[in-house]
């Protein structure tokens, strides 16, 4: 049994060296741990989602290739596996995990990585975290209920000089002002006079929050400064 990540699309895959005791797999809420070295063997029924994995392991300093759990023919220095590990977290890389001789083959991406060296062997022992790299879902307007609206422009309050906008499908508050007040750059100065609407907005679409006005939709009227 090996466990190898297979960077998606291009580059170098890695094989852990060694295998670790168990690996925990996270089904929605549920954690439930598998044990490798004595089972052999990962048990998981097929077509069960998992959205996370994770195990502890050691990566062996050159001293201790030679114990029996080192697979000798995937065996790198320590520092040369955190590296690699660290380069893909960096880098943000897709990868295909695989634990062969089980059904545990999908793409996943690392969410957290720690190595502390440890004894006088040149050991590390590392904690691994995965989680499930699901295709991005893109929805029209039409599947997600957004009614198109045409563009009004309504007298705002004459004493500040504003005006009101309604939004219609493509705008972006950095359209908006630079259409409304000259500049891109001011769309600020739109999110602070609206962000009470803009939020509440976006909280009507299950958002927890509009990203500082980067979800805006048809239909929300906001106040333009003057």
């Amino acid at each position: 049994m090996d466990i190898k990540l297979i960077p998606v699309g291009s580059g170098a895959k890695f094989t852990f060296p060694a295998l670790p005791e168990k690996i925990q797999g996270k089904y929605g809420a549920k954690y439930q741990s598998f044990d490798i070295i004595s089972q052999g063997t990962v048990k998981i029924p097929k077509g069960t989602a998992i959205s996370e994995f994770s195990w502890d392991g050691v990566f062996f300093g050159k001293s201790k290739k030679m114990e029996p759990i080192v697979r000798q023919n995937s065996w790198k220095e320590p520092k040369e596996c955190v590296k690699i590990l660290s380069n893909f977290i960096k880098n943000e890389t897709v990868l295909n995990l695989i634990v062969t001789g089980t059904w545990i083959n999908i793409d996943v991406t690392i969410s957290s990585f720690q190595a502390r060296p440890i004894g006088a062997y040149g050991n590390v022992e590392y904690s691994i975290a995965f989680v499930q790299k699901k295709p991005l879902e893109i929805y029209t307007t039409e599947e997600l209920g957004i009614v198109k609206t045409a563009p009004r422009n309504d007298s705002g309050d004459s004493s500040k000089g504003g005006s009101t906008y309604t939004v219609v499908s493509g705008d972006t508050l950095w359209g908006i002002a630079a259409k409304k007040l000259g500049s891109g750059s001011k769309w600020t100065s739109i999110y602070d006079a609206n962000a009470d609407t803009i939020e509440a907005e976006a909280k009507k679409h299950k958002k927890s929050s509009s990203d500082h006005g980067h979800w805006i939709w048809p239909g929300e009227v906001l106040t333009i400064p003057g």
